[in-house]
């Protein structure tokens, strides 16, 4: 691997492997793991087994592996179950270590599921999406979706390692890059202007020469704020800017049955949203609105839905969102690109008009 990045979280710290190729350092990592007599089990999807079997096969030799079928939905309480009693079947025990080799779907399950078997154990994350290495697969959030919300079960449960490897992007769909870049964005927004502005330059791609250097970008900026707010407890910004979009994306995705929209897509049109919002609160400028919702096109990405959501639902969405507080929606805005900060006090009209500039209806 070529470069590592650290989460210094104490006991709790562990390493982030960025490179083109990791499949000598995860089977190094199993070897170790299996010489000290720990069981090692592995979680993927059929899209990822199907298109890199012979890579997996390279990384995790003959270790157990649970193949799942790919897709939001997986999330949820029975596949979780399914997951529990594969490692109930493999009899891992305490020491037993379970890796998840995918995108953000398998990494918050098999997290989630990790936390879950009996009361702990450690989990690897192998990323093979774009989303999931800038974003899904650090900071030790995990869970499921309910049919009531994304997200609204799950544990805290750092990994014990992150491997980032860019040569997965090689077979990912050219829409699934696209929604991990929507996280790129994000960060440029909350965080970075000057990566923000080199996405205004030139919109990244699979074969851009510094697709990696961007990786490790985001990744230390979400390693940082995880270290000053691990379990996103600050009573402003912290670890909540990581949800800029992500109040409106989620409502767009829980409307919709976790489906129609990639999760990067939401956010894609949840990042527009918020811009707007931010812009009627007297934040940033319709120029800048305008820079934002044209970086999101030139990625391949929608800036408003594809067919109108009625507007009570998507509030009653929102107001089931696990960031809310005494039932009304937290949001992130930008105080300009590169800074965010977190709002209660947004009025429900400012939200609405948001809502219906991106193409809520009612």
């Amino acid at each position: 691997m070529a470069d590592t990045l650290n989460v210094n979280l104490g006991e709790r710290s562990y390493p982030i492997l960025i490179g083109y190729d990791a499949t000598k350092a995860v089977r190094a990592k199993i070897e170790s793991l299996n010489a000290t007599g720990q069981r090692v089990v592995m979680l993927t999807d059929q899209n990822l087994a199907a298109k890199q079997g012979f890579a997996l096969k390279a990384m995790v030799g003959d270790a157990p592996m649970f193949v799942l079928k790919a897709g939001e939905a997986t999330k949820s309480l029975p596949v979780l179950g399914r997951v529990l009693d594969f490692l109930a079947e493999q009899r891992v025990d305490r020491r037993g270590t379970l890796f998840a080799m995918g995108g953000g779907v398998i990494g918050d399950l098999a997290g989630f599921a990790a936390a879950a078997w009996l009361r702990g154990i450690d989990f690897y994350q192998v990323p093979t999406t774009l989303l999931a290495m800038v974003d899904s697969s650090v900071g030790g959030k995990t869970g499921i979706n309910l049919a009531a919300g994304k997200n609204l079960v799950g544990a805290f449960h750092q990994p014990r390692g992150v491997f980032i490897a860019t040569n997965f992007l090689a077979t990912l769909p050219p829409r699934e890059f696209a929604a991990g870049a929507a996280e790129v964005i994000k960060y440029g927004l909350l965080g970075d202007g000057d990566l923000f502005a080199q996405l205004e330059r030139a919109p990244l791609f699979v074969a851009a020469s510094e697709l990696g250097a961007v990786i490790r970008r985001c990744c230390a900026l979400k390693a940082k704020i995880v270290e000053a707010d691990e379990r996103e407890v600050a009573k402003d910004g912290g670890r909540a800017l990581l949800n800029l979009g992500h109040t409106f994306g989620h409502a767009i995705e829980q409307v919709t049955g976790y489906g129609t929209y990639l999760h990067g897509e939401a956010v894609a049109i949840g990042l527009c949203a918020a811009a707007r919002l931010s812009e009627k609160l007297g934040e940033i400028t319709s120029v800048e609105v305008a820079r934002i919702e044209a970086v999101v096109v030139a990625h391949a990405l929608p800036t408003r839905l594809r067919a109108p959501l009625a507007m009570r639902d998507l509030f009653a969405a929102m107001a089931r969102d696990k960031k809310s507080r005494a039932g009304l929606p937290r949001f992130v805005i930008l105080k300009k690109i590169g800074e965010a900060a977190t709002r209660d006090d947004v009025p429900p009209a400012f939200a609405e008009a948001a809502f219906r500039e991106v193409g809520a209806s009612g």
